[in-house]
């Protein structure tokens, strides 16, 4: 039992690797449709927060996605499945590539020049589709909105050390742990209140 989770872990991982264009963002779709939906390894909430642990992480998304999910179901063995399955087909097409085809072959390549025409919009649609989603399930609404949006400009603006992704995440924790404090003080004077 315990091995056919490893084995449909491995295979899951393998055929989003293969079939994800356009890096790690454009996986996380494709990722939650097939763990949370699909398999059902994991709630809808419990990824959501292994896609941030994910995020904080350094290294590529996709690969750090899966590690984290892996590490979730079945420890490291199931970490180090998942990461196998999602490199191996980057690896193996790369490696395809580098044996027998030429810089010069693909830059003059009228026909993967086509494919990859092509496949551009279903990346944007991929990237932007788990970015709505998400928003959805954090419950961003009109009250938190302005968060993703100022972040996004300031990230934009070039302007050092405060357009750093890392100064993000770490006024995001930071953020979130005083919100919890504020929460527990909170709830501690309204138990207060309730025993007068």
């Amino acid at each position: 039992m315990m091995n056919s989770l490893y084995l449909k872990l491995f295979l899951s991982f393998l055929k989003i690797g293969a079939f994800t264009f356009g890096g790690g963002w454009a996986m996380i779709s494709i990722i939650e449709r097939e763990i949370v939906d699909r398999h059902k390894w994991i709630s809808k909430a419990d990824f959501l927060d292994l896609l941030a642990v994910a995020q904080s992480m350094p290294g590529i998304l996709a690969v750090n996605i899966s590690v984290v999910i892996g590490d979730n179901l079945r420890g490291l063995k199931g970490s180090i499945v998942s990461a196998l399955g999602t490199i191996l087909p980057s690896f193996t097409i790369i490696l395809a590539i580098a044996i027998f085809l030429t810089p010069d072959d693909i830059k003059n390549s009228e026909l993967i020049s086509s494919i990859f025409r092509g496949i551009r919009p279903a990346v944007v649609a991929l990237i932007v589709a788990p970015v709505l989603t998400t928003a959805r399930a954090a419950k961003i609404g009109w009250k938190t909105v302005w968060i993703p949006i100022v972040t996004a400009l300031l990230i934009f603006s070039k302007i050092p050390f405060i357009s750093n992704p890392i100064t993000f995440i770490i006024l995001g924790g930071l953020g979130g742990y005083m919100y919890y404090i504020m929460r527990q003080q909170r709830a501690v004077a309204d138990g207060k209140e309730d025993v007068k």
